[in-house]
């Protein structure tokens, strides 16, 4: 009960160093938690630590004090390290070309647009060494040319509930072709893609890369998200991005390599078990057999397949395929 009685009266100065107009003298700040002044010494030291706290002179040449802006404003302000992460982040996407490169980049500017010159003074000691010292690792992948507008056209068509139209060019095509889809999803990576359904057809979803988008508008068409729509249960459908009937995948891992995979993502539905001689073994339903054996390159041998026969297939397809880098 002492516990709380301290809390209560930290509490109650909070309010009433926010709802003051003038400032409070520390004498006033006692009589208003009921406390003698060296308490409310304490607490004004306390509360100092957590929110701005305005010394200002009064008409008798006393010190008032008083809490700078609305309590709501304190607890949503943000501290270095999170804006030091949202830049790291604008910094890689936009390296990476990322769609999402100009929506961080004009957020982060908002923020730091919203701090005043006290916080940002306040910040800067932290947040300057964050920034300069922190990076996001941008893998190599395509470098992709998109329209500023592109995201924002395709968002604009979802809030809306309308189709989305646009010219698409297939990989490797030199004329595109007219779409009209309902847009259901939007999955951003090194490539961002747009997942549109057909409307009127009973047919999965088809995964679009906006970078190969172009003449993007929102149809007069209605086309809402059915509500039993589920993203990640359609992610979850394949390895990758990439769509095909999936299959029972098994996978082996040596027991030099069991302790580093349990620690590993293979699937967001993967089961681990406990294999022979200290083998693991991974299971998980999953299409995009490729991309499955693409990533077993990079265990070295340590993970094997165990099932399916077309996955050991689509392996030994990518081995022959990997020797012509040979030479």
């Amino acid at each position: 009960m002492a516990r709380m009685a301290k809390l209560d009266r930290l509490l109650r100065l909070v309010n009433a160093l926010n709802d003051t107009v003038e400032g409070l003298t520390l004498d006033e700040m006692a009589a208003a938690v009921d406390a003698d002044r060296r308490t409310a010494e304490r607490l004004r030291d306390v509360i100092r630590d957590h929110f701005d706290l305005d010394e200002v002179q009064g008409d008798d040449r006393r010190k008032k004090f008083r809490i700078r802006e609305s309590l709501r404003r304190h607890y949503t302000r943000p501290n270095a390290g999170e804006i030091a992460a949202l830049q790291a982040a604008a910094e890689a996407a936009r390296r990476s070309g990322s769609a999402q490169a100009p929506m961080l980049e004009n957020l982060l500017a908002k923020i730091k647009g919203s701090l005043d010159t006290v916080e940002k003074n306040r910040l800067a000691p932290d947040l300057e060494p964050l920034a300069a010292l922190q990076r996001r690792y941008v893998p190599a992948g395509p470098l992709l040319d998109i329209d500023n507008d592109a995201l924002a056209h395709v968002q604009g068509a979802i809030m809306a509930g309308q189709c989305l139209e646009f010219e698409y060019r297939r990989d490797g095509a030199n004329a595109t072709n007219w779409r009209r889809v309902i847009p259901v999803g939007l999955i951003h990576g090194p490539v961002t893609y747009v997942i549109g359904k057909l409307p009127g057809k009973d047919m999965e979803p088809v995964p679009y890369r906006l970078d190969r988008m172009s003449e993007i508008r929102a149809s007069n068409e209605p086309g809402c998200v059915d509500a039993d729509w589920d993203l990640d249960s359609w992610m979850a459908g394949s390895f990758g991005i990439w769509r095909e009937d999936a299959q029972d995948i098994v996978l082996r891992v040596d027991a030099s390599a069991a302790q580093r995979a349990r620690q590993w993502r293979f699937h967001p539905e993967q089961v681990m078990e406990d294999g022979d001689d200290g083998q693991l073994i991974v299971r998980f339903r999953s299409g995009g057999l490729r991309e499955i054996a693409e990533h077993l390159f990079t265990w070295g041998g340590e993970v094997r397949i165990g099932s399916p026969h077309e996955l050991r297939e689509t392996m030994r397809q990518r081995i022959e395929a990997a020797k012509g880098t040979l030479q």
